[in-house]
């Protein structure tokens, strides 16, 4: 069986050659491993099954460095990441417990895509930030293996991090109606593939782009790379004359919304700060930040509440870390909120998204200062169709001429069928009225995902870069990427 090895520069090389329909398929395949992941059971035999993945294991050495080992199983096969990460002395001071580094702890506590949250070292807008973005490269690898151990190939992990947690971040975001005004705070590798993915994905529908990042030289150099992808950053030209790359209007795949970036020396940035987060529509939190990024009355009081938003956070992947204050999570999930959706865990009430419950309860910076508990969050998994259900679903609908507000393809939303069938149990009334209250229901919870105000905390998860990594290879090996040893 050949082996592929893709270097740094493969990965990327491919990543940049992904079309909108490409991205769509990687989604739908990333969407079905995280369905299996929340859904199955060990009786199931399903390879996604959080039964079947082991636990993580990491390696602390006196001169500050630490290697994680991250094995993870699927349908595909096995995989493991390794990788090496030095922690700052901010972050030890920061941090009053070191059980995310117990071998114990298990795989979804805490994955490569929490630590490289911060891998394209973006600034925290708020004062306490971990250490340089050097210092929290994590450098390593992907392995992965068939079903029957196989070596099938290896990976440069360094950019396959940052873009499988913004497919999964993007999930929900493709669904909400309105994604006009996107703010982006972070300027590293996982702002550039959040800002990448959206602007494939929706890129006619975003009006407004804002970049918040304490170096402006820095989001310059993202918005460089965004636009002129193939070539080296240029500084930024203070001349008037000169037009950056972003605002250039020359052919490209990308949209061009209007850009703005804000930075704290500003002279008003308080203000613009506040008006620019009561505007968003969507909110991508991808900064390592100690303390939270904003007042949470921009948001909680009676003006900020008027309109639904999209926020989603990647960034904090320790308990003592924190992008959203939680007074902001812990309104979300008050039941007086209105949002009477039905899920996993709380029949009533709103409730935060999460990649993995169990993950997100251990190390979740955001969950654990709200103060939380299970029944309050629900995994995306459960709330994502699979994809021969989606296609079901499109039939149904085409037959019946129903729109439903199902998209020609990609990922869809619904409950799974084990929380409807948990529902239908708890009825009293009539076969009818079951059906009803279950349509409403229904209703109800597509409302919310995709109109109301919906919070997705991500820590990361190993299964998530063996799907993602398994998919690229495979793209990989069709386009002639990499190199191939055979018969290895």
């Amino acid at each position: 069986m050949p082996l592929t090895i893709l270097s740094d520069s493969d990965v990327r090389t491919l990543l940049l050659q992904l079309t909108k329909e490409d991205i769509l398929d990687l989604q739908q395949s990333l969407a079905d491993a995280l369905h299996y992941y929340s859904t199955s059971t060990e009786d199931d035999s399903n390879g996604c099954s959080s039964s079947y993945q082991p636990l993580r294991t990491s390696l602390k050495r006196s001169d500050g460095q630490t290697t994680l080992f991250m094995p993870a199983s699927s349908n595909d096969g096995l995989g493991v990441k390794i990788v090496t990460l030095l922690t700052g002395d901010n972050e030890n001071k920061g941090s009053k417990s070191e059980d995310g580094l117990s071998v114990t702890s298990s795989l979804g506590s805490l994955s490569l895509s929490q630590q490289s949250s911060g891998t394209g070292g973006s600034p925290t807008i708020a004062n306490e930030t971990i250490s340089s973005a050097q210092s929290t490269t994590p450098k390593g690898s992907l392995s992965l293996f068939d079903k029957n151990g196989n070596p099938r190939a290896l990976l440069n992990a360094e950019e396959i991090t940052a873009f499988r947690t913004a497919l999964a971040s993007t999930m929900l975001f493709k669904k909400r109606v309105n994604v006009h005004d996107v703010v982006v705070f972070g300027a590293g590798k996982q702002a550039y593939w959040h800002i990448r993915l959206a602007l494939l994905l929706r890129g006619t529908d975003i009006h407004h782009l804002s970049i918040i990042n304490r170096d402006f030289e820095r989001v310059h150099h993202l918005l460089e790379k965004l636009y002129n992808p193939h070539e080296t950053p240029v500084g930024f030209d203070p001349d008037p004359a000169h037009v950056p790359a972003h605002r250039q209007a020359t052919p490209h795949d990308l949209s061009r919304p209007k850009i703005v970036i804000l930075t704290p020396s500003h002279g008003e940035y308080t203000r613009l700060l506040k008006s620019t987060i009561r505007a968003s529509s969507v909110i991508f939190f991808t900064t390592p930040s100690l303390t939270p990024l904003f007042p949470p009355a921009i948001l909680t009081n009676p003006e900020g509440r008027k309109k639904g938003r999209y926020l989603a956070a990647i960034g904090s992947y320790k308990p003592h870390m924190v992008e959203i204050h939680p007074d902001i999570l812990r309104q979300n999930v008050a039941p007086e909120h209105g949002h009477r959706h039905f899920h996993k865990h709380a029949q009533q009430g709103g409730a935060v998204v999460v990649d993995s419950v169990e993950a997100c309860l251990k190390e979740a910076g955001e969950v654990i200062q709200a103060g939380l508990g299970p029944e309050q969050v629900v995994e995306i998994g459960e709330l994502v169709m699979l994809k021969r259900d989606a296609e079901r679903r499109r039939r149904d609908c085409l037959a019946s001429r129903s729109a439903e507000g199902l998209d020609e393809g990609g990922v869809e939303l619904g409950e799974c069928e084990k929380t409807k069938k948990r529902m239908r149990g708890r009825g009293s009334g009539s076969g009818k009225e079951d059906h009803d209250g279950e349509d409403k229901a229904h209703k109800s919870l597509m409302e919310w995902l995709t109109k109301g105000n919906v919070i997705y905390k991500s820590v990361g998860l190993g299964l998530m870069d063996v799907v993602v990594g398994n998919d690229l290879v495979r793209l990989a090996d069709e386009r002639g990427i990499g190199v191939k040893i055979e018969n290895f």
